[in-house]
């Protein structure tokens, strides 16, 4: 019998896409069952916490709590290069006006509310739920919202205006990419699985890259609020060559985010990210 392996990821457009390949069918691995399990991702850091699943897509936050127990594959990554996570307003107010204002963000161990940390640490936030962010400020309930997935491609068709950027900030302050979550795999799964898990990934990556309105009508079912062009447009900055390898840049990405987020006391430990290679 093959052995049964849970992959989770969000249902975001850009990671749908990477692994519809996998969920399909369309490559795979005769000595394994692969069984996808669909969460927001404050969700999916929470669970990886407790080691629930195998395979996790987890944000770059949380891998500062989980190196012990999940080692990083070395593809599936989500990188913003001069572009990430940000924050927007029913009104246009400037960057300076958003000290002692409401921001609702998509979670405490998401990279985006680290990011938004690491470059205003003095901001009251509130945890909304990723896809509800938008609508919050609508209601009036926050001044403004951290927003991630898709909403970064479809705000202004919602009216709401950028304040900042997390990403070009980001860019300005490092030369880097912004590394925002990637995939980690379970360690007492054993060397062997490690090794395989990678190369099935990439290869699912490889295939929605070649196969791309395929993939994209497949990932379009998980975002039906999102015009294609702009699903599309989201997928484009998410899944890149990057996606495929992080390459040393986007290891040195990593790296230089989990250090500042110790130094500057957002985490306790400083932790060097391990990848399965």
């Amino acid at each position: 019998m093959p052995q049964r392996i849970t992959i989770a990821h969000s249902p975001d457009a850009d990671d749908a896409f990477m692994f519809y390949a996998l969920a399909e069918g369309k490559v795979g691995d005769a000595d394994l069952e692969f069984v996808h399990v669909l969460e927001d991702i404050q969700t999916l850091n929470e669970r990886a916490f407790r080691g629930e699943y195998e395979v996790t897509a987890v944000s770059f936050h949380a891998c500062a709590y989980l190196a012990d127990r999940y080692a990083l594959l070395p593809h599936g990554v989500s990188m913003g290069e001069g572009y990430g996570r940000m924050v927007v307003a029913k009104e246009p107010p400037r960057p300076e006006d958003l000290p002692g204002k409401r921001i609702a963000v998509p979670g405490t161990l998401t990279t985006a509310f680290l990011v938004l940390r690491l470059w205003n640490p003095a901001l009251e936030s509130v945890v909304i739920r990723f896809d509800q962010i938008m609508d919050t400020i609508l209601a009036g309930r926050v001044d403004a919202g951290l927003v991630i997935h898709e909403g970064q491609a479809t705000y202004g068709s919602f009216g709401f205006h950028k304040v900042v950027d997390l990403g070009e900030w980001w860019l300005r302050e490092t030369g880097l990419p912004l590394p925002l979550g990637g995939n980690a795999i379970r360690k007492d799964l054993g060397p062997a699985l490690m090794r395989r898990a990678p190369h099935l990934l990439r290869e699912s990556i490889r295939y929605g890259l070649r196969h791309r309105d395929e993939a994209l009508d497949y990932a379009m079912q998980f975002a039906p609020r999102t015009e294609r062009r702009l699903a599309d447009r989201f997928v484009g900055m998410y899944v890149n060559e990057l996606t495929l390898e992080y390459g040393e840049r986007g290891r040195a990405a990593v790296r230089r985010l989990l250090s500042m987020g110790h130094e500057r006391r957002l985490f306790p430990h400083h932790v060097e990210p391990k990848f399965v290679d």
